[in-house]
């Protein structure tokens, strides 16, 4: 069919099985595929009275089922494998504009668990919900919209804005005229800072209604949504200052926070960039925000924030640093031995840093030399060997096997040696390596007897050699 009527318009999209493509053929039939990798049409069903083209249509992927949204006129259509039905409309708006919106985007409302649809023209924004009403914005330059888990950013050519519904406390604190505890409570502290008698005012009427303990949650609760350091502080004094009045108040949220807006002040700065709202740092974890300043290169800030929230060795300043370190041996502007004693001297003994990862990406990036100076820093032998046979450096893989005094090792690398060089200059190998020898001629007694007699016309060992026709003839 694809063949027969041509292909109007196709899309590319992406699920779990791979990239896929979905096809509107002449006919106005479509056939989509889940895999280009494996591509196998697989033909909808036919749209009811479908005579041209639909005026937009998309694919959507949810449970492992590929779905063709579709609008004919004023109805939406839903294929899926099986049949065609008639989407049921949420709701519908009706706005003054008449030219179709550049751009629409889903805004997600965390408090009332409701979307809203964010439409964009050249200079315009809308908001619409599921309701006759909307709000609207007038934009200075032309904007891009991008959906968050709890808003909607808009960025322009020189601006950054953030469009999201306001917290419920913060909306109860700043509402014009509001009695909350938590409003309250910012004005008793505003007040005590004046030394005026209101701020003891203030502070009966809320302790009067045993609200003080809610007064303090909402003032906490409030400064983590905020983006201003300024209203971020005043928020902080006023629980702060509530909290001097309760005798069992948990302080653990309140030094949480704190932190907290410590650290996402300090990846919003302008050098940084990177405007976190509390709640997508709260669903991103510190573990995702600091591989994101890893992969920006910003060590140092990574670092400090590991050290201020006292994070443990292996998820924080160790996992930074190794990161620094395999990044410091792709530079090629310095020589072998200054990249290695700069590696060394930041990292030392710092634990759960593993000198064998760094050197095996040294040697990844072609710096060999780099990756065997940088094994001298490696502790632990186990880790040493097998990079060195990697890299074809078996005799000093055997001698580092030799000098951790680990059989198995030792053995592992001569039996390496045994398959890789030819056997004359094997055995001298083994010559200049005593206790290598005396190991192997052990494995030879059980395993190669064969290769035991040779090892000992070699060496020109008459006695063994004896010894072992003496021993033969009894098998």
């Amino acid at each position: 069919e694809v063949l027969q009527n041509h292909v109007l318009e196709a899309k590319v999209f992406h699920t779990e099985y791979g990239t896929g493509v979905a096809i509107l053929t002449g006919a106005h039939r479509f056939s989509l595929a889940t895999n280009i990798d494996d591509l196998k049409l697989r033909r909808m069903p036919e749209v009811p009275g479908l005579q041209k083209p639909p005026s937009c249509w998309a694919v959507l992927s949810q449970d492992r089922v590929t779905i063709v949204l579709l609008a004919v006129g004023q109805d939406l259509y839903l294929l899926d494998n099986t049949s065609c039905s008639v989407v049921e409309k949420l709701c519908e708006f009706h706005c003054s504009i008449r030219t179709p919106p550049r751009q629409m985007v889903w805004c997600l409302r965390p408090r009332s668990r409701q979307r809203a649809l964010v439409m964009a023209w050249d200079r315009q924004l809308m908001v619409v919900g599921n309701s006759a009403e909307s709000i609207q914005f007038v934009l200075d330059e032309d904007s891009h919209l991008v959906p968050e888990l709890d808003g909607v950013r808009i960025l322009s050519h020189s601006t950054h804005e953030f469009l999201h519904e306001i917290p419920e406390a913060s909306q109860e604190i700043f509402r014009i005229a509001s009695m909350a505890p938590g409003a309250l409570l910012l004005e008793a502290q505003k007040e005590y800072e004046k030394e005026s008698q209101k701020a003891d005012e203030y502070l009966r009427e809320i302790k009067d209604q045993q609200l003080l303990p809610e007064a303090v949650s909402q003032c906490i609760e409030a400064a983590s949504y905020e983006h201003e350091p300024h209203t971020q502080k005043s928020l902080l004094r006023a629980a702060s200052f509530g909290k001097c009045f309760l005798d069992r108040f948990p302080a653990e949220s309140f030094v949480r926070v704190c932190q907290e807006l410590r650290v996402l002040n300090a990846v919003r700065d302008y050098q940084i960039g990177i405007p976190l709202t509390f709640t997508q740092y709260k669903r991103l974890t510190i573990e995702v925000l600091l591989d994101r300043l890893v992969l920006r290169r910003l060590y140092p800030l990574a670092i400090r924030i590991c050290e201020y929230l006292r994070l443990p060795e292996t998820r924080g300043v160790s996992r930074i640093l190794a990161h620094w370190a395999c990044y410091k041996v792709q530079q090629k502007d310095k020589s072998d031995e200054e990249v290695a004693q700069a590696i060394n001297q930041k990292l030392g003994d710092t634990p759960g840093i593993s000198y064998a990862e760094i050197a095996a990406r040294a040697y990844d990036c072609g710096r060999t030399e780099l990756a065997i100076k940088l094994l001298e820093y490696e502790p632990r032998s186990g880790e040493q060997v097998p990079l060195l046979l990697k890299m074809k450096r078996s005799k000093l893989a055997l001698s580092k096997a030799i000098e951790s005094g680990d059989t198995d090792l030792v053995y592992t690398v001569v039996l390496h040696l045994k398959n890789e060089l030819n056997r004359g200059t094997f055995f001298m190998t083994l010559q200049n390596q005593p206790v290598a020898l005396s190991l192997y001629r052990q494995f030879c007694k059980h395993q190669e007897r064969e290769t035991l007699k040779d090892l000992y016309n070699q060496d020109d060992n008459h006695q063994e050699l004896g010894n072992f026709h003496v021993q033969s003839s009894y098998t």
